[in-house]
């Protein structure tokens, strides 16, 4: 069995939850990704952050990015993975879950990011499909 850190990207980079959504705006387009974990002063996860995200949550809503906060977008327990997990696990987690991407953690420290494409390129195509299908599954409002 496959553990997730074969699997995952390792350069994966943290917004501190007390960093702008300018700034995680900016990294995300230095970065060319869509989405970051969001770390606290302790290194800790705190949540995830997506380019959605600051659109929806903070500029469609008349927001300032410059003002508003990380920290203000972590909501919820935030969904991770260890990183000496088997990837069948990360694959059933982020279709529980509906997510792409999952944080890897090791001794309580981000190291990595397991993404849905990381998957696809080192699964069965009937695996990846299947993954692909309960990630955008609509679920029902009240479910």
């Amino acid at each position: 069995m496959s553990a997730v850190r074969e699997f995952m990207t390792t350069d994966a980079q943290c917004i501190k939850e007390n960093q702008s959504l300018v700034d995680a705006a900016r990294m995300m387009m230095d970065l060319d990704c869509g989405s970051l974990p969001i770390c606290g002063d302790d290194g800790k996860l705190k949540g995830m952050i997506t380019d959605r995200d600051i659109v929806l949550k903070c500029v469609a809503a008349g927001r300032d990015p410059r003002e508003m906060m990380a920290r203000d977008l972590a909501s919820g327990k935030p969904h991770w993975i260890d990183a000496d997990a088997n990837v069948d696990a990360a694959i059933e987690m982020m279709e529980a879950h509906q997510v792409r991407r999952l944080p890897v953690i090791a001794d309580h420290k981000l190291v990595g990011i397991i993404s849905q494409g990381d998957i696809a390129r080192n699964y069965s195509e009937q695996r990846v499909g299947e993954l692909v299908e309960h990630i955008s599954e609509r679920k029902p409002m009240n479910a």
